[in-house]
């Protein structure tokens, strides 16, 4: 086994944890406290649109999860520059972009319920403002990486 394959291998890995841990998250801790707060506040569904939006992030990540073991699949048959593995990287593109779409709309669902509830929902808006700073760097990285790629594509079709 060779560095590359072994460092991918040991990439592949973490994706498959980290894609159990958000199947986790979807399955067992979002149902939970959903329940919990049914139980807690009966027919107050100030929550649903909060779980909506989570459950929109974790779709989004688990393909962006996979999107990204195939890019590491095309890296490892030395396909890193082809078309495939440029197609991937638009859709983790398109996926940070959802997933910063999802923030967005829980943070602006936070700052309209705070208004009406009086309560202070600074802490939870400046976590999705950093959520979105995050992604706003994959997004970019995803960029770097996919012009280089688009470009080794272009000259191939040219002397084509």
């Amino acid at each position: 086994m060779n560095v590359k394959q072994g460092s991918t291998t040991f990439l592949k890995v973490i994706i498959f944890l980290v894609g159990i841990a958000v199947l986790a998250l979807c399955i067992y801790f979002l149902p939970e406290a959903a329940g919990r707060d049914a139980i807690e506040r009966p027919g107050d569904y100030s929550l649903y649109p909060l779980l909506v939006c989570a459950y929109g992030i974790c779709i989004t990540f688990s393909v962006a999860l996979y999107q990204g073991f195939k890019l590491l699949t095309y890296i490892e048959k030395n396909n890193a520059y082809s078309e495939s593995s440029l197609q991937s990287l638009k859709v983790l593109k398109k996926c940070t972009f959802s997933v910063i779409f999802f923030i967005l709309l829980a943070i602006v669902y936070l700052r309209v319920h705070a208004q009406f509830t009086g309560d202070d929902a600074a802490g939870p808006i400046s976590l999705g403002l950093m959520g979105i700073l995050a992604t706003s760097i994959i997004a970019a990285i995803m960029d770097v990486l996919q012009k280089p790629i688009k470009n080794i594509l272009d000259s191939q079709q040219k002397n084509n």
